[in-house]
This record gives structure tokens, C-alpha cells and sequence, in this order.
């Protein structure tokens, strides 16, 4: 049996991370997608370091396996017409243009959709199609605007994180925004547009730091590695480095207690009560903690419940995987990237071709 979206036909209009991303995750469960790259091709091409054994950048393999490329001019009109060909017998076309540039060129949903009533455009946009059109989305500025950094990071220490997440969630939404519409379509027969704002992705990665504001009007801060809402649910330091531990109700905080031998103290009683004197449990805590290592309090504290371990590096956390079973890596044509993470038990995804370098398939899809 094929993947879960055998047959259905995507062109990738889109470059750098966030429509890549949703054109990949397609092609990782079954579609055959088309990479339309420009002569010089897409950005993430040339960031590099770090870059694979051949020097191509591994920021390019992050979103462009399971693709074939095409490098097109769209301002030659050869090569428009093969684009605009493309989209006309798509299922899926996936798009990051700066609002009207489809149109443009006669590739926005209304156009391609009288020839082919059944596509389905996913447009992923930075800050909508109104007054924000002409912001730059680029993933670092949707953190700072979204609000995400200013409770990232140590106190009065505005922080990016350490990927590109709000790219990552974005992806994530217009994907399922690409299935429910291909599902939608068994009944209408006719597709539709669908479009993602970054920022939009980004509030609503946000969680409950959002829900929080829109509920009691408070405005979130940066508080490190503390949790706004539950105590102890951070790091505390161990003799050699930091431990996460997670205690996230009464029960685990008991037994978190009996094993460090932590006294009673009524401050502690409830979560509620653990949140405001959190200071003064910190200091009780790490006093404790720093008797052993981090390795010798995560077993002990798991073998009582108690959700525990150590800050690891992406080295480490790879091994876990790997000493876990897991299988996270996949290896296609000598190219190493992380293994589609959903197990589909009757349709599972698979990685059947590597990224591609530019125009790899150009003379074939030229062709056909």
C-alpha cells in the first residue's frame, strides 16, 4: 500500500522554511511534490555553516525531501506557462509570496482554480493581507513582534528560542489546513485557499502565556526556566548541571519530597502555595540536589514517578532516542534528516527521495 496522499500532486511555490515545510510534510505522506525554485534557488541553499559531507547546506535538507526540482524564470514566459501548468493539474499548491505577487503572475487561487476547480492554495503570509502585506515575515521578527520573546529567556533578557518555531508551528497549521480542505473536497468536489499568518501561528503558540492575557488582562514576563503556573517545574542545579524536574501535581511533589528528603512545610502544602514561595522552595530544593548528580537523581526520582532529567545536549538527546528504541533517523540517499515523527500503522510515511539539488529534475518535468 502507497502513503496516506498517494496520488495527490503538489507544487512547491514557496522557499526558506515554512511552506517548504508543509510541501514536505505532504510529500513525507505519499504526494509527489514539485520544488518550482527560482535560477538561483532557495535561499536556504547557501546558509550554511553547517553543510553535509558533500557541502550542501543541512538547512536545505530540513524541508526538501521527498521533492523534485524545477528552476523557472517567471519572468520568462516559457517558464511561466510550465508553472502555471503545473498548477493547473496540482491538488496542492503551497506558496510564501508577498501578497499580489501570485496574481501577478496569474498564479493565485482564483486563476488557477477556473481551470481547476479542485486545487487547493495554502498561502503562508508573515503578517496578513491588510496592513501588515508589505512586513517581512522572517521567522526572528514574528518572535519578537508575537510576543514570544519577552517571556523567553532569563528575566529582562529578551530571548529568540533556539529554532525557528514560529516557521515550524506555521507549517504545522497549514498543513492540517491542507488536509481538512483535501477532505472537504471528497464531498464539494472544489478546493479553496487557505492562508496561515506567522504572526497569527505565533499567538496561538503561545498557549496559555495567550490565554492567560486574554483571560485576566496580566502581561506575561520572561521568567527563565520557571513555569508561570505550576511549582516545581523547572531547572534546579544538581552537583553537576542542570535538572529538570516536573512536578506537576500534589502527588509527584510528595514523592519528589520523600525522595530528596525535603520537611514538611506548610508553604509547600498546595501548588497554589508552592508558586508563591517559590524562592524559598528553590533554595530548599538545590540545597538537596547539589548532594548528587543529575544521572543518580533522575533514576531515583523516576523510579518514584517523578518526571526528571538532565538539560542535554542535541548529541545526547539523539542517543536517548536511539538507546530508547525510537528509530528518529532516516537516511536517503546519503543524506540524514529526522524521520517523519507520526507512526501511521496501515500508511506510514516514507522518505523516498533526498532533497534535491537545484533543477535535478528539471529535464523530466520540462518534458512531461
Amino acid at each position: 500500500m502507497g502513503g496516506a496522499l498517494d496520488g495527490i500532486r503538489v507544487v512547491d511555490l514557496s522557499r526558506v522554511l515554512a511552506g517548504p515545510l508543509v510541501a514536505m510534510t505532504l510529500g513525507d505522506l505519499g504526494a509527489d511534490v514539485v520544488k518550482v525554485e527560482s535560477p538561483l534557488g532557495d535561499d536556504t541553499r547557501r546558509w550554511k555553516p553547517p553543510a553535509d559531507a558533500q557541502g550542501r547546506a543541512s538547512y536545505h535538507h530540513t524541508a526538501n525531501r521527498n521533492k523534485r526540482s524545477v528552476a523557472l524564470d517567471l519572468k520568462r514566459p516559457a517558464d511561466l506557462e510550465l508553472a502555471r501548468r503545473l498548477c493547473g493539474r496540482a491538488d496542492v499548491v503551497v506558496s510564501n509570496f508577498l501578497p499580489g505577487t501570485l496574481a501577478r503572475y496569474g498564479l493565485d487561487h482564483a486563476t488557477v482554480a477556473e481551470e481547476n476547480p479542485g486545487v487547493v492554495h495554502c498561502e503562508i503570509r508573515g503578517f496578513g493581507e491588510g496592513a501588515g502585506a508589505a512586513l517581512p515575515g522572517y521567522d526572528p521578527l514574528v518572535q519578537a513582534l508575537s510576543g514570544l520573546m519577552s517571556v523567553t529567556g532569563p528575566p529582562g533578557e529578551p530571548s529568540k528560542t533556539g529554532v525557528a518555531v514560529t516557521d515550524v508551528v506555521a507549517a504545522l497549521y497549514g498543513t492540517i489546513g491542507v488536509l481538512a480542505a483535501l477532505y472537504a473536497r471528497r464531498e464539494s468536489g472544489r478546493g479553496q485557499r487557505i492562508t496561515v499568518d506567522l504572526l497569527h501561528a505565533s499567538l496561538a503558540l503561545l498557549a496559555n502565556q495567550s490565554s492567560g492575557y486574554l483571560a485576566s488582562g496580566d502581561v506575561p514576563v520572561a521568567l527563565g526556566n520557571v513555569h508561570p503556573s505550576i511549582e516545581p517545574f523547572a531547572t534546579y542545579a544538581a552537583a553537576d548541571g542542570d535538572l529538570m524536574i516536573c512536578a506537576g501535581n500534589d502527588a509527584q511533589f510528595t514523592r519528589l519530597a520523600g525522595v530528596i528528603e525535603l520537611p514538611h512545610d506548610s508553604r509547600f502544602a498546595t501548588n497554589e502555595l508552592r508558586v508563591a514561595n517559590r524562592d524559598a522552595l528553590r533554595e530548599q530544593l538545590e540545597e538537596r540536589l547539589r548532594r548528587r548528580t543529575r544521572g543518580e537523581w533522575s533514576a531515583e526520582l523516576a523510579s518514584a514517578g517523578v518526571p526528571a532529567g538532565p538539560v542535554q545536549t542535541i548529541a545526547e538527546a539523539f542517543s536517548l532516542a536511539d538507546a530508547l528504541g525510537l528509530d528518529v533517523v532516516d537516511e536517503t540517499g546519503g543524506v540524514r534528516t529526522v524521520a517523519f515523527p507520526a507512526r501511521l500503522s496501515e500508511t506510514p510515511a516514507e522518505v523516498r527521495l533526498r532533497p534535491p539539488d537545484l533543477d535535478e529534475h528539471g529535464p523530466a518535468i520540462r518534458s512531461g
